[in-house]
């Protein structure tokens, strides 16, 4: 009789690798790795071999990195999402996708559980499992640092455990800084960033760039097109966009762009300081709202701010496929059908700095917003406006001082 299967959530380190033989040692199941490719480069290389050599019976490596810009990060961007005014979620929209794709592949190799190894503390416990709740609400969820077979409480105990079971680890012991990576950004916590009065180590620590202070002195400049909110060209050559969030974070790094330092508030109610670097997604976000401050009105970009941040929050909390943040996609969708346009700008130490902005779809009035007087626009009319505007607080003046004088 076959074993029941269970799909895990394998990235190739410690932890997922540890957990193969655990599974199948404390549950009796044939372990199914997936690793899902958002972007990791060089992280994914020899991880079907890793997998197999520590006891899976298969290993998925499946590439989602344009579903991922596509159908994730773009309306992110659209919605000028930003959590807690910094963070560009760039963990937070790649964990529903790849819990998408644990619940399809549970689905076609009949397995009755989805393993993860995100820890109690963290907010990828969550969006794991609520994306798999979601889709697949039938399917057992393990998540292995909340189990009580688990009993792993360091990187040493767990090298023993691996090396106990015949699997030979190119792994040591040495701590380093817990990153994620993916095409968007790479996110640093740990060592000196532990401490909040601790200047970052940025030498040790960047990989996608350099910090602003190391950047050339010499700044670039940078055009593009977008079309209904998404980009099309970078310097004249039309791209998809996972190429040109690439193109972006060449620039961007180079350039000292999107860098992040930030002490964050956790889902589950802690505090976390951590380190990010998006340089290509900074200069598209910053792009965007370049040419959206052109083609939307006034009302319309003020509601926006607030679907902006509510859709970050949503999307922080793992809730990706709930009712409201699809709604909230509508809307925005219908906002971007205008965001049409050419953006330019220069790169220089850490700053975008606007150098054009152009829109068949442009709001702007060079006429009417001169200091000449035309047949649209007489500044007399302004008085009446005036009055009326502030009608409500000229009565509540008058009305406090009439009282003042029946008091005295």
């Amino acid at each position: 009789m076959s074993k029941e299967k269970v799909v895990l959530a394998y990235s190739g380190g410690l932890d997922t690798t540890a957990i193969i033989p655990w599974l199948k040692e404390n549950y009796d199941y044939d372990v199914i790795c997936c690793c899902i490719d958002v972007g990791q480069e060089s992280e994914l290389d020899g991880l079907e071999e890793r997998a197999k050599h520590s006891g899976a019976e298969k290993c998925y490596i499946i590439d989602v990195v344009d579903e991922f810009c596509d159908n994730y990060i773009m309306p992110t961007v659209k919605a000028d999402a930003v959590y807690e005014n910094k963070y560009l979620l760039g963990t937070s929209f790649a964990r529903p996708l790849i819990g998408k794709v644990l619940v399809d592949i549970a689905r076609k190799e009949g397995a009755v559980a989805i393993c993860h190894g995100a820890t109690g503390k963290g907010n990828d416990q969550l969006r794991f499992e609520l994306a798999i709740k979601a889709l697949a609400p039938d399917l057992k969820i393990i998540a292995c640092w909340r189990d009580p077979k688990w009993t792993f409480d360091s990187r040493e105990s767990e090298i023993a455990y691996c090396e106990s079971k015949g699997i030979q680890l190119t792994f040591d012991a040495k701590h380093s800084y817990s990153r994620d990576r993916n095409i968007w950004h790479i996110s640093h916590e740990g060592l000196e960033l532990e401490n909040p009065a601790n200047e970052p180590n940025y030498d040790d620590l960047l990989v996608l760039g350099v910090a602003p202070d190391k950047a050339p002195d010499e700044g670039e400049y940078v055009e593009m097109t977008f079309e209904a909110g998404v980009p099309k060209s970078v310097n004249g050559k039309e791209m998809k966009v996972s190429d040109i969030i690439r193109e972006l974070n060449r620039l961007g790094g180079k350039h000292g762009i999107g860098i992040i330092d930030i002490v964050e508030n956790r889902v589950v109610g802690m505090k976390s300081r951590g380190v990010y670097e998006t340089p290509g997604g900074t200069i598209l976000m910053e792009a965007h709202k370049q040419l959206e401050e052109l083609v939307l009105d006034r009302d319309t970009l003020d509601f926006k701010r607030h679907i902006g941040i509510k859709f970050a929050d949503l999307v922080y909390e793992g809730k990706w496929f709930c009712p409201l943040r699809e709604s909230l996609q509508a809307f925005v969708e219908k906002t971007d059908e205008r965001v049409t346009g050419t953006v330019k700008f220069k790169l220089y130490k850490g700053n975008i700095i606007k150098a054009g902005t152009t829109s068949p779809y442009t709001l702007y009035s060079e006429s009417l917003a001169s200091f000449t007087t035309g047949d649209l626009y007489d500044h007399k009319d302004a008085s009446g406006f005036i009055n009326l505007f502030g009608l409500p607080m000229k009565v509540r003046a008058m009305l406090d001082q009439e009282r003042e004088k029946n008091n005295q």
